[in-house]
């Protein structure tokens, strides 16, 4: 292997090791039956697991039934649904992967309709229970929609907060016992714990909001919960949206205050996204908050802004995500310092052999040594060809 390509490097953190620095982000399939994995999952999952990325995360997991985004989002609130995972988390380390699972609860942007659904995404109504579920009571910090139209949540008191807490708890301890080696705490895109963060979602005048720090209580309280009941060896990730965007909300200095409180507290991995405070994630703009122009609002790598700016200032490793889809942009990032890993979504659902392209494109792997055994017949022609054609 070519020491110095910087995405192959392996990368440790606590006691556990990643074989290189390609990440799949969490894609949400919206596919699950009463929170459980179906064959899709397992197909979907295992194939990146074959692509050899490093670290393979499940699309987000609802840690209670009322935390879901859809009826068909994926669950880890029973132990069942947890089992349900176990081959798919055997299969993953089979491949010399690290399987990872992203803990969530939608908050007020839950008991909606899948987006690939006729009028989705949108909430749920009386007229979908038959089909889809009934909508449910969604919680919020706040008693605020997430816009007009939408179910107005229930303003979570403090025996709720506790049970929220709780569930982080227990499903993350459902996690590691099938095998999971790396949590992430779901603190982006509206959902819950970054609606405590924001202003936007955030208007309560107790404890757990008013002032940043008040508004940073909570979701670093569950944090620290989650911590405590993971093994030293494994790591712990956040994904936030690093700006909202939006005036009056987030800023990137909040970010790199609530990254360095996420450190002592035990996470090892901030997991740099943007936006989705009132909506779906797909307002963009700089690291100023000044929203871009249309021409630019998807320029690769957008978000890696961010990323520098919490790993220079903030002490704790970083994730770049955000149309990051040519390997040598990917290195190109971490060569630069600007992340620790990097996070690949939409690009692996159209390629999801792109780490073994990627290892071709970069000279680490000429002659297709990294892909499965079970393909070498297949590589061994193409590296025939390869050699014809030089």
């Amino acid at each position: 292997m070519t020491a110095s390509v910087k995405l192959f490097e392996p990368l440790t953190l606590r006691g556990t090791t990643l074989p290189n620095r390609i990440v799949v982000s969490p894609l949400c399939q919206y596919s699950a039956v009463d929170g459980l994995a179906v064959p899709w999952h397992f197909a979907h999952l295992s194939t990146f697991a074959r692509g050899k990325a490093g670290l393979v995360f499940t699309e987000a997991a609802a840690v209670e039934e009322r935390g879901r985004i859809t009826p068909d989002c994926l669950g880890i609130w029973t132990d069942e649904q947890a089992e349900a995972l176990r081959p798919i988390v055997e299969f993953i380390e089979s491949q010399d992967c690290v399987p990872g699972m992203q803990l969530a609860h939608a908050g007020r942007k839950g008991s909606t309709r899948a987006p690939f659904v006729p009028k989705g995404p949108s909430p749920l109504t009386a007229e979908d229970a038959a089909e889809a579920g009934a909508p449910w009571l969604t919680v919020a910090p706040s008693a605020l929609p997430v816009t007009d139209g939408w179910h107005v949540p229930a303003a979570l008191d403090e025996a709720g907060l506790e049970t929220v807490k709780q569930a982080f708890v227990d499903a993350a301890r459902r996690a590691v016992a099938v095998g999971f080696r790396v949590l992430e705490l779901h603190m982006a895109h509206g959902y819950l714990l970054h609606s405590f963060l924001s202003p936007l979602g955030n208007q309560r005048e107790d404890a757990w909001g008013g002032d940043l720090e008040g508004r940073m209580r909570f979701p670093l309280e569950v944090a620290a919960a989650v911590r405590a009941a993971m093994p030293d060896q494994l790591p712990l990730f956040a994904r936030i949206s690093a700006i909202d965007g939006r005036e009056g909300g987030w800023q990137l200095e909040d970010s790199v205050t609530l990254a360095a409180r996420l450190a002592e507290v035990g996470v090892d991995v901030v997991d740099c996204s943007s936006g989705g405070i009132g909506g779906a994630p797909r307002f963009r703009s700089d690291d100023s908050g000044k929203p871009l122009s249309a021409d630019s609002a998807r320029a690769p790598g957008f978000q890696v802004p961010f990323a520098s700016r919490l790993r220079a200032e903030a002490g704790v490793g970083t994730m770049a995500v955000g149309v990051i889809i040519d390997p040598q942009q990917a290195e190109d990032i971490l060569q630069a310092g600007d992340a620790d890993l990097v996070a690949i979504g939409r690009e692996l659902m159209y390629d999801p052999f792109w780490p073994l392209h990627a290892a071709e494109a970069l000279g680490v792997d000429p002659d297709y040594r990294m892909w499965p055994k079970q393909y070498a017949w297949a590589v061994d022609r193409r590296a025939q060809i390869k050699r014809l054609n030089q």
